[in-house]
């Protein structure tokens, strides 16, 4: 059987709720949280077996302790296709709001960042095929089963990707501290590209020359840069603030 497992209770929820195939549930044997009842009712509607397990044999499983008495194996994370992605929103009849993500590498901040875009109600997020994290177990559990609500799509070249986004009629806005605009003086209706770049690097320079505007967050107190799953939120729920419940 292959597949991958997630675990803890939001990323187990979400799993039984969306369209991944669902093969084997696992249940800490002296688990009591109450939120285990509709996990596991879940489990029964969709017809999948449920496996009592100790606690140190599902941390063995899990590779993990953080797995809150609860793992499902499923079949591996679908990406959604870009052409589909795109194709979905103009057919929704909105002016779409994309989260590009341009190497990162930390999978607790993909895990972020994809739960924040869920939260701040963007169409989907573009994470890069190679040099980055991509989505595995970990990134579910930090995106507290977000992974399993909104589309993420895998693609090979940010800066292409920019490029069609742009022809598409997206403006592409990317986040950078030393930029001089501010966050807070733009204007984020129409179809929107946020762009976050690496943690440590930024922005890739190929990938910048492709950005409508480069806008940075005002920071005080002497402090020199922001985590970058922390950058993206604020930028993601100030773009959803101006842009309006109808954009």
């Amino acid at each position: 059987m292959k597949g991958e497992l997630v675990f803890g209770v939001n990323p187990v929820r979400e799993a039984l709720r969306g369209e991944r195939g669902a093969f084997e549930l696992y249940v800490q044997s002296s688990a009591t949280d109450h939120r285990l009842e509709k996990i596991l009712k879940l489990a029964e509607e969709r017809g999948v077996p449920v496996h009592r397990r100790e606690r140190d044999d599902l941390t063995k499983l899990c590779a993990s302790s953080h797995h809150q008495g609860i793992a499902l194996m499923v079949e591996p994370f679908k990406y959604t296709d870009l052409d589909d992605l795109l194709a979905g929103i103009d057919a929704a009849g909105r002016n779409g709001f994309l989260l590009v993500l341009d190497g990162i590498q930390d999978p607790h901040n993909l895990g972020a960042l994809i739960r924040t875009a869920a939260c701040a109600g963007c169409d989907g997020v573009i994470i890069p095929k190679d040099r980055a994290a991509g989505v595995t177990p970990t990134v579910e559990k930090a995106s507290a089963g977000a992974v399993e609500t909104i589309p993420v799509a895998l693609v090979t070249n940010v800066a292409q990707t920019l490029q069609i986004l742009k022809d598409g009629g997206y403006w592409v806005f990317g986040l950078a501290g030393e930029a001089g605009q501010s966050l807070y003086d733009v204007d984020f209706s129409g179809k929107v590209a946020l762009l976050v770049g690496n943690e440590g690097e930024g922005i890739r320079p190929l990938v910048r020359k492709q950005c409508d505007v480069v806008l940075s967050i005002p920071l005080h107190g002497g402090v020199a840069s922001l985590n970058a799953s922390v950058a993206g939120g604020i930028a993601m729920f100030e773009a959803a603030r101006r842009r309006g419940v109808s954009a």
